[in-house]
Formats: structure tokens, sequence, C-alpha cells
């Protein structure tokens, strides 16, 4: 039986995606943005973070898959609002309400059991972050948990690939993520080192 569908102000994210057990920080400056952020705070403090299609038309172009994302911070600022958001459950759109401020019905998805598939997405990761020690002690700060899906997770909010990549990274149940961070991650690191 699936999750009972449930509805959430909608977060349109630009060029970034946030995932489960991740964190993202941003500046709302959008009007639309704002009233999603103000709704949600009236409602409980969960909205639909999702990105636009490439070839967004319109604000209702959105991609098919987003996340639930628990409202954590959010300080007025010039021009906007500071927010803190951490990703809680992938969640699939099923209807889109509203036209100043977007309203979605959502259907939480499941992330599918990882099984062995997330030790060598781990492994991948960790060769990558051998080279990089910044980002390490960047991803370090933002993991919000214990779980090894945490690290595929924070991997694949934050390297250094394609907006279209990681919406299609997010898409994927845990099982698949996992497959392609890692293949992802070591033909990344080969690249950079020349190979």
């Amino acid at each position: 039986m699936s999750a009972p569908h449930i509805f959430l102000p909608v977060l349109p994210l630009g060029d970034v995606c946030l995932f489960p057990e991740s964190s993202l920080v941003m500046i709302v400056t959008a009007p639309a943005g704002q009233r999603a952020v103000e709704l949600a705070r009236r409602t409980g403090g969960r909205l639909l973070a999702v990105s636009p299609k490439e070839s967004a038309a319109s604000p209702r172009d959105l991609h098919t898959v987003g996340t639930v994302a628990e409202l954590t911070e959010d300080t007025p600022v010039d021009g906007g609002r500071r927010i803190e958001l951490d990703g809680v459950q992938r969640a699939g759109l099923v209807t889109l309400l509203g036209v100043d401020v977007l309203v979605a019905e959502v259907e939480p998805l499941d992330e599918g059991d990882a099984g062995d598939d997330w030790g060598a997405a781990v492994e991948a990761l960790a060769r990558y972050l051998h080279a990089h020690q910044e980002l390490r002690s960047f991803l370090d700060q933002q993991r919000r948990s214990k779980d090894p899906m945490g690290w595929v997770n924070l991997a694949c909010q934050h390297l250094p690939i394609t907006s279209t990549a990681r919406q299609k990274l997010l898409e994927s149940a845990a099982p698949e993520r996992c497959r392609r961070i890692s293949r992802g991650l070591d033909a990344l690191l080969k690249k950079e080192q020349g190979a």
C-alpha cells in the first residue's frame, strides 16, 4: 500500500536539488517563493522543494520528483528570506494547484532498500574525497545522518555535476542512485586525474 498523498506549498529551487538527509541554505527573493515559505511556516513547517525543468516556460513547469523538506530556519534579509531546509523524503508531484502560490499534492516515494549497492557508492565517494579534502570537510559539516545513504545523498547534492544529472539521481530509488553515483564518481575522478 502506498503512502497517503499530502498537500504542501511548493518552493522552486532553481538549478539545485535537495536530497533526503541533506540540507540546503538559500536566499529566497521571488515573491511566490517567499509566500510559499510563509505558508509552510504557518502550516507545519514542511514544503516541497522541487527544481524547474530546464526548458521551463512558466513557474508551473516543474520536475515531477522533488523532496519533502522541513523548514528549519527562516530569517528575513534585505529583499528576501534566508532559509535552511532539511530534506526528509523524495516525493512525486501528483497535482499542482494555485496561481500566485503553488501547492502540490504529492505522493511520498519509497527509497527502496539500497542493500549492498550503497557499499560501492560509499567506497567510490571515499576515493573521490581522498583527492578532495576540502569537499570532505564540507560534507562532514553538512552530514545529518549516520546512515550510509546519508553520505550518498550528500554526494548527489554537492558534487560538481550538472543539474540534469542531479535531477536524474533524485528521481532514482536508493539502489539505482547508489549504482549511478558509484559509476559517476569513478568516472569523474579518472577524468580529473587525466586517465
